[in-house]
């Protein structure tokens, strides 16, 4: 229903400014497609399915050039977020395939390729991926001695709604001095003023923004940008920007949504939480960067979403061994 409603928005909004809703819809055809997949590999194949999940991010990464920071990326801002998206997305169905094992060693194997990832993270340059990375490797470690995950997928969500907090508030100058002298170092003159870009739009047509795909026409700093890809890199401003309030809530409904199917899991809670943690370090990555805007992220969060919330044919006990139901 979410995801319907999000397409459905788009459609509307398209049709008030004559936008382009064909990304938003790929998009949202792209989660539901990984998650559904992740839903029956997961349940035929707990371990084995976020294995080659992870796997596969990695081999997107370091293999596509496109999807390498360097030289040949489009600039300014290039596709650094996408990489660091991929990684992270990686790290977590590693994780959880290690939750998932039941043999010490594979359960080690699995803990080690995580690990193998967040350092590649570091070596292609991607200092967010390797930070994020290393995020969701010590909350999955941290997660087996969580017994409730409620707290934990509370904890989750403000951390989200924190770093949207924050990225609005740096797009409207409402944050000291000092910290703005240094997010600007970090993140580039040229993201704020996108950000900014994005703001104002979002003001001027709180109700259903300047249309889906028409960012890249009407900012000034996008239209400056020789080699522009007409995106403000913050997923929630950019919702803002060109579907007004209307799709800020039901982007934010979707990650609620998420957070949810994770509380509600039969999963082991460890599974559950290092999804969620990856999960809530790819909305960090997508506040600040154009991730949501690469189909390959968007299919590996749904895929992800869709592995930790499966149910095995093999249910998993409380103490995280495999125990055989009868097939009555």
């Amino acid at each position: 229903m979410v995801l319907g409603a999000c397409a459905t928005w788009s459609l509307i909004t398209a049709a008030v400014h004559d936008g382009r809703p064909e990304g938003v819809l790929l998009a949202l055809l792209a989660v539901a497609a990984g998650y559904a997949a992740g839903r029956i590999c997961g349940a035929l194949l707990p371990v084995a399915a976020p294995c080659a999940g992870a796997l596969a991010g990695l081999g997107l990464t370091v293999g596509p050039e496109h999807l390498v920071p360097g030289p040949e990326i489009v600039t300014p801002l290039g596709h650094a977020g996408a990489t660091a998206a991929l990684l992270t997305l990686s790290v977590g169905a590693a994780c959880c395939a290690a939750w998932a094992a039941g043999a010490p060693a594979l359960r080690l194997a699995l803990r080690a390729l995580a690990a193998g990832i967040a350092v590649t993270a570091a070596v292609l340059g991607s200092v967010g991926g390797f930070v994020a990375c290393a995020a969701v490797l010590l909350c999955s470690l941290a997660a087996g001695r969580v017994r409730h995950r409620g707290p934990g997928i509370l904890a989750l969500g403000l951390s989200a709604a924190l770093a949207t907090g924050l990225t609005w508030a740096v797009a409207a100058h409402a944050v000291p001095d000092g910290l703005a002298v240094s997010l600007e170092g970090r993140l580039t003159r040229h993201r704020i003023e996108l950000w900014q870009d994005a703001l104002h739009m979002a003001q001027r047509d709180a109700a259903v923004g300047v249309g889906p795909g028409r960012f890249g026409e009407l900012s000034g700093t996008a239209t400056r940008t020789l080699l522009s890809d007409g995106k403000p890199h913050s997923a929630p401003l950019q919702q803002a920007a060109e579907q007004g309030v209307v799709g800020v809530l039901l982007l934010a409904a979707a990650f609620c949504w998420v957070l949810y199917a994770l509380w509600r899991t039969r999963r082991p809670t460890p599974i559950a939480l290092t999804a969620g943690a990856a999960l809530t370090a790819l909305a960090t990555i997508a506040c600040v960067g154009n991730a949501l805007s690469f189909t390959a992220v968007s299919v590996g969060a749904g895929l992800l979403a869709g592995l930790a919330t499966a149910r095995p044919l093999a249910e998993e006990s409380p103490g995280h061994e495999t125990e055989v139901r009868p097939s009555w």
